[in-house]
């Protein structure tokens, strides 16, 4: 393995360690030294590759985002369905996975979003930015409904992809707390009455 294989190789295993970590204890509850030991990397190795915990959250967020939104594109491009089947199945996944699991699964973006967006500018952009991502690609979905139906309120896809998407983060925030999925629920009944022609 040359050595630029094995930079890349650390780095990656340090965020991935490191989203385990905060997953289940949050950004602040996230020990430096609790969670080198668990990569087994050095404090030294650590500081070579992110010049602060705060850059590492960063980091951790991009990455969340970047595989996150590759997910929601296979589900938001898969053949044999209609743009309408393709949305609404993206939402009916996430549901189905807290039904299953009991708990908002993997979610990075939720966990972070109300803890750290006061104590991070960077972190509170990576956040947005992640958003804004997740926005467009709901977008894209919904201009290719629009070409089939009109939309619900008279809005342009980027304005119901907005809706969506702040809906399902509420919904998504009030099913953490109450560790039920109904709130979830609830949202994807909603997004289903705006898409669904009756």
């Amino acid at each position: 393995m040359n050595k630029t294989s094995q930079r890349i190789d650390t780095r990656e295993h340090l965020l991935a360690t490191g989203e385990q970590v905060c997953l289940q204890r949050g950004f602040t509850g996230m020990g430096l030294i609790e969670m080198l030991a668990l990569a087994d990397v050095t404090k030294g190795s650590f500081y070579h590759y992110f010049r602060s915990k705060e850059a590492f959250g960063v980091a951790l967020l991009e990455r969340y985002f970047a595989n996150f939104l590759q997910q929601i594109e296979q589900q938001l491009n898969q053949p044999g369905l209609t743009p309408t089947e393709r949305l609404l199945q993206h939402f009916r996944y996430a549901e189905t996975l807290f039904i299953e699991q009991g708990h908002i699964v993997g979610c990075l973006g939720v966990k972070l979003s109300a803890e750290v967006c006061d104590l991070s500018e960077p972190m509170r952009d990576a956040l947005q930015h992640g958003a804004n991502a997740i926005i467009a690609a709901y977008t894209r979905c919904l201009t290719q409904v629009a070409a089939e139906q009109p939309l619900p309120f008279n809005q342009t896809p980027q304005q119901l992809a907005q809706r969506c998407y702040l809906l399902w983060l509420g919904a998504s925030l009030q099913s953490k707390i109450s560790r039920e999925p109904g709130p979830i629920s609830l949202a994807l009944e909603t997004i289903e009455q705006w898409l669904i022609s009756r």
